[in-house]
């Protein structure tokens, strides 16, 4: 049996229209603590707010809190003005990184056949208009043609 879904194709739409390869001036909309398999992590939810473009679309990663991976949370802590006395504590506070903006350079893998994004480098939201000039800033994209070609 047939049963029309209202809004179906719009999500099968949405998913070939993910966020390209590139930098993103970001606001923090949530970060969640996790241990899995022995590494601790935070879980990113970060909202797009240049280029515009893509305002308004969700970037989901993580950023590990494994030994050999701390000195990327801290660089991306301290290029989003995290407060700098709990930073000197070693204390995140989930809360107080809402609402946080900077700036991501995002890349995609693929491992096991599961996407991910990768959290390439950071930089602080003062930064932006210059690195907006000076790297390539991806284009918007209508959702056709490769993941290589969105890209470029």
């Amino acid at each position: 049996m047939k049963r029309h879904v209202p809004g179906l194709s719009e999500t099968a739409r949405d998913a070939h229209c993910e966020v390209p390869d590139g930098s993103f001036l970001v606001r923090i909309d949530s970060a969640q603590n996790c241990w899995r398999a022995q590494k601790r992590f935070y879980v990113l939810r970060l909202s797009i707010l240049e280029p515009k473009a893509f305002a308004g679309r969700s970037i989901v990663s993580r950023l590990y809190c494994t030994p050999k991976a701390m000195w990327k949370l801290g660089w991306f802590l301290r290029d989003f003005l995290y407060d700098p006395e709990l930073l000197s504590q070693d204390e995140v506070d989930e809360r107080a990184l809402r609402g946080l903006i900077g700036v991501v350079k995002i890349s995609h893998t693929v491992v096991n056949g599961i996407s991910l994004v990768n959290l390439d480098g950071f930089a602080s939201a003062s930064q932006w208009e210059e690195l907006a000039a000076v790297v390539r800033v991806p284009a918007a994209s209508n959702g056709k043609g490769s993941r290589k070609e969105k890209a470029s």
